[in-house]
């Protein structure tokens, strides 16, 4: 079984004591039951210190069908196939206090978004949420028409994002650096405050996204608990060095699906807006 000392050694091994961390997490990679869950892998983060961030989407509950005077050309989708967009919550504008997150994202922020303390950001559809010393000023850099505004910001306050037992193709930071490079972000609709349906922002397809581990995996910092590989990279570096690659060759992060539309759409530069 892996302890909290375990997490705790690993933490301190990556030097990331006091610092604003962006967690990409599988439990199922340490190969072994972790004393206490997510909570435990949490708490070792807290108790050094760290403020940490997740990503807490929500788009098949508050994703709305493209209206039909809201379509722009190359917006990552096909608007003549049938819709997929769950309409769980029957149009009901998100609030922040929902409790609702997109289950592929996996058992971590969904414990996340429970825990007292935590913040949770204003955009309908790719919010993110973070608790520690630091969350309130990570997560008010988001709007519903800043996306990635936390992340630029922990990027801003040299914070760290941390993939445990995961790849590169979990490690969200990498939309902004396609943003940087030049590519628009897909629209998307959800409903406003007001309940009128508004456009908001958001990432790609993040399949391709591996094609940079030669360029970024000498920038992290690594350590094993148990059968999971944690590393650590400096976000302000991470994204300078993949901005740069993908705006040197947009074809860098086109996944194995030949067929993505997403992925064609976002390589030619993203949605024609007006």
């Amino acid at each position: 079984m892996i302890l909290g000392d375990h997490l705790t050694t690993a933490i301190d091994e990556l030097h990331l004591a006091e610092r604003p961390v962006m967690l990409h997490a599988s439990l199922r990679s340490f190969g072994t039951a972790v004393d206490g869950g997510a909570d435990a892998l949490l708490d070792a983060l807290l108790e050094r210190g760290c403020t940490v961030m997740t990503p807490a989407f929500t788009e098949p509950q508050f994703g709305l069908s493209a209206p039909p005077d809201m379509r722009p050309a190359r917006n990552g989708l096909d608007y003549a196939a049938p819709s997929e967009r769950s309409t769980c919550q029957e149009g009901l504008p998100y609030r922040v206090d929902c409790g609702l997150i997109n289950p592929r994202l996996g058992v971590l922020p969904a414990v996340l978004i429970r825990r007292d303390g935590a913040v949770r950001g204003r955009h309908p559809l790719n919010s993110f949420a973070a608790i520690g010393p630091q969350a309130a000023e990570l997560i008010d850099a988001q709007s519903p028409d800043d996306v990635y505004g936390p992340i630029r910001e922990l990027a801003d306050r040299d914070g760290r994002i941390l993939l445990v037992g995961v790849g590169l193709d979990r490690m969200t930071a990498l939309h902004l650096a396609e943003q940087r490079s030049g590519r628009r972000l897909f629209r998307r609709w959800a409903r406003d405050e007001d309940g009128d349906i508004r456009t908001v922002e958001v990432g790609s397809c993040s399949g391709g996204f591996t094609q940079l581990e030669p360029l970024l995996g000498p920038l992290a910092q690594s350590a094993v608990v148990g059968a999971s590989r944690w590393r650590a990279y400096p976000a302000r570096q991470v994204l300078a060095a993949a901005t740069a690659a993908i705006a040197a060759r947009q074809g860098i992060t086109r996944c194995p699906d030949a067929e993505c539309v997403l992925c064609r759409h976002a390589i030619a530069g993203g949605p024609v807006v007006s």
